[in-house]
């Protein structure tokens, strides 16, 4: 097979994703706001975006009407299983290792797998590496960032809810990851255009240059999106369509 075929097997395995994450999940106007825990823990790098972040996102939930935003920077203190029963969704942008403990971590996983949200941004995938059941719930495994520039990110899936306000394509400057160990039964949404960008610099994986999935964990929905490093993005109102509709994905709102 040769490395184009190798590349197009490879993408078709990514783009499936189980029935229950493929539906749209109910109305917004179910249960009034859903309380969402933000986890900005940093036990490696910290990003300077983080503040505005967590501005954007509460108001970009309180705006909607969908969520209440409640953030920590104590990973430790918050993932627990009495703390999560608060909750409907867990977001992470996270780095390094977060001090969880093995009951703390089969916290998370339970509260996912019995249909809580989860959705990650940028280094949430630059953390726990020694914790990979959290890597296979999450879908994959940072591999560098080799481009740091404005490129041009196609929309993959432009139907499915966390994605379709933002058309077929679109510019952005941001840090670019690339992964290692992609999990397959994920539908990708996001990925690198090649042509936009160097890639003498970064690696050419079968699996491409996804940039943002979504997936199921038993019961719970995971949407995950690996741009955000700058706060100018955080600023966007093409990023803020996505948090709002991705989040609300894995809410199982519209």
């Amino acid at each position: 097979m040769g490395a184009g075929a190798a590349r197009a097997a490879c993408l078709a395995a990514l783009l499936c994703v189980a029935c229950t994450a493929a539906t749209d999940g109910a109305t917004g106007a179910d249960a009034g706001p859903a309380r969402v825990l933000y986890v900005t823990h940093s036990g490696g790098y910290r990003h300077d975006c983080l503040a505005t972040s967590a501005r954007v996102l509460a108001d970009v939930g309180r705006d909607a009407g969908v969520w209440l935003l409640e953030t920590s920077d104590d990973a430790a203190a918050v993932l627990t299983a009495e703390h999560l029963r608060g909750f409907d969704a867990v977001v992470f942008f996270t780095s390094g290792e977060l001090g969880l403990d093995g009951g703390q971590k089969q916290a998370l996983l339970d509260f996912v797998s019995r249909g809580g949200g989860f959705a990650g941004f940028h280094s949430a995938t630059d953390t726990e590496y020694g914790w990979p059941e959290y890597h296979d719930l999450i879908g994959a495994t940072f591999d560098g960032h080799p481009w740091h520039q404005e490129v041009v990110v196609r929309v993959d899936a432009p139907s499915h809810p966390a994605v379709r306000a933002l058309g077929s394509s679109f510019r952005i400057f941001d840090e670019i990851y690339q992964f290692r160990e992609v999990r397959s039964g994920s539908t990708v949404l996001l990925s690198l255009d090649p042509s936009s960008v160097d890639m003498s610099l970064g690696k050419d994986n079968p699996w491409g240059h996804p940039l943002a999935w979504a997936r199921s964990s038993d019961a719970g929905r995971v949407f995950y999106c690996a741009l955000g490093h700058e706060a100018s993005t955080w600023e966007d109102p093409r990023f803020q369509a996505m948090l709002r509709d991705g989040i609300g994905w894995v809410l199982g709102r519209r």
